[in-house]
């Protein structure tokens, strides 16, 4: 005897109908559904981001859901989500709802869905305006592309998201987030850097902690990603020189675990303007306490080679070596240094929680633009006097870099014996 064909047995089971208690029960799931989104979109100005994005997404899933399973016992859905236009999405609502400058609560709200203040928000429009609106399309405002922007970098949204929250699909809000980190790249690159103009506070920040001569603290932080790309556990590295109130001097992005910080170094534009043009770190030498003369330096991390610019930490070569007093009291204020880096990206990584997620591999290519483009809006952010949260300790992460096992230039060891002898010397007066 012949076995049944299974595409009989699915047209018998396709032309079931739909049993009489189930109809009534997905209709009541459907209004509960379709009540609730109401209710959110009616609501949403009074939630916090992580709140309207969480149950943004579970609505969203929940309609799908009930969707494929009317389609799948063939019956008609009764709702459909509107896709508001931008003149009365989220964005334009709470534009029109929080638009008072000298409102304290209204403010407090702009540094929670932004970042930064009203005014602030405005003032970067403006400064990136012209460029926005020649690099995207003519109907989405610039305002909007950059609250967007903004939206998706600060609370991790994605694209589909953030695009129903300002009026976008899920195409336009991806191109324009990608069109406003680059035009920021572009256009603020000025606020990283600091050798010029700015070099008289940075050295007057460093003495503070009795860091003669000192323009910058070197290091690097390492960033997730998913797959096999750069082998198992593989990541992609930042390196940074930052100043004592956390502001990035110079930022070299999408290094890949491959490679070696002493590698990465060498091919950077800081390590060729110090080197090579001589442009930076060559300013007048300063006087220690015991009247010995240091050239201008940055301390970098113990990943680094030692040279007469970068001085690192002194390194013992086992447990039988014991350091000097004053070696260790270098070490001592060369590890407070550091952290310095260690708050600068905590702080960033607080502020522009999409940096925290692991990224795929098809995304590796556009993560330096939004790396770099995150470090400019810090400073940006510094700039004009809004020092981002410092609550940040779930940003933490020990980078775990390997200790440089080379040989110590004998300039860079002259110059680190006598800033570690200088510090000694300040500890023994205090």
């Amino acid at each position: 005897m012949a076995a049944p064909k299974p595409s009989s047995t699915k047209r018998r089971i396709s032309k079931r109908k739909t049993p009489t208690t189930i109809s009534p029960l997905i209709s009541a799931v459907n209004t509960a559904l379709t009540s609730s989104h109401n209710f959110f979109h009616n609501h949403d100005l009074h939630l916090l981001p992580s709140q309207s994005l969480s149950l943004q997404s579970s609505l969203s899933s929940a309609f799908i859901s009930l969707s494929k399973l009317q389609s799948y016992i063939n019956l008609q859905p009764h709702f459909q989500l509107s896709h508001c236009p931008s003149s009365c999405c989220w964005f334009q609502r709470f534009l029109r709802s929080f638009s008072c400058d000298d409102n304290d609560d209204d403010e407090s709200i702009w540094f929670d869905f932004f970042r930064m203040s009203k005014s602030t928000f405005y003032l970067l429009n403006s400064t990136l305006s012209d460029s926005l609106s020649s690099s995207i399309s003519s109907s989405i405002s610039p305002h909007f592309a950059l609250g967007a922007a903004l939206y998706r970098l600060a609370h991790n949204g994605s694209f589909s998201l953030v695009g129903k929250r300002f009026g976008l699909s899920s195409a336009d809000a991806c191109k324009v987030f990608y069109t406003v980190c680059k035009v920021i790249c572009d256009q603020l690159g000025s606020f990283l850097g600091g050798f010029g103009c700015d070099m008289e506070r940075i050295l007057v920040g460093f003495e503070r902690i009795s860091l003669i001569n000192c323009c910058g603290i070197l290091g690097v932080e390492k960033f997730d990603l998913e797959g096999e790309l750069l082998g198992k556990n593989g990541f992609l590295m930042v390196q940074a020189l930052v100043d004592c109130e956390g502001r990035f001097l110079d930022v070299s992005a999408g290094w890949p675990s491959t490679f070696n910080p002493d590698s990465i170094l060498r091919q950077t534009r800081l390590f060729v303007s110090v080197e090579e043009s001589k442009e930076l770190l060559n300013g007048p030498k300063a006087e220690l306490i015991d009247g010995n003369l240091v050239p201008q330096y940055i301390l970098g991390d113990s990943c680094y080679p030692c040279l007469p610019w970068l001085l690192t930490p002194f390194v013992t070569r086992g447990e039988a070596e014991d350091l000097s007093s004053s070696e260790k009291e270098f070490n001592e204020v060369h590890k407070r240094a550091m952290g310095f880096v260690k708050k600068a990206f905590r702080r960033v990584r607080a502020n522009w929680q999409l940096l925290n997620r692991s990224w795929k591999e098809d995304s590796v290519e556009f993560l330096p633009f939004i790396i770099v483009a995150a470090c400019v809006l810090n400073n940006f952010l510094i700039k004009h006097g809004e020092m981002s949260n410092d609550d940040c300790s779930n940003s933490v992460r020990e980078q775990d870099m390997p200790v440089y096992d080379g040989e110590v230039d004998v300039g860079a060891a002259r110059n680190r014996d006598m800033l570690a002898l200088h510090l000694s010397r300040v500890r023994q007066d205090n």
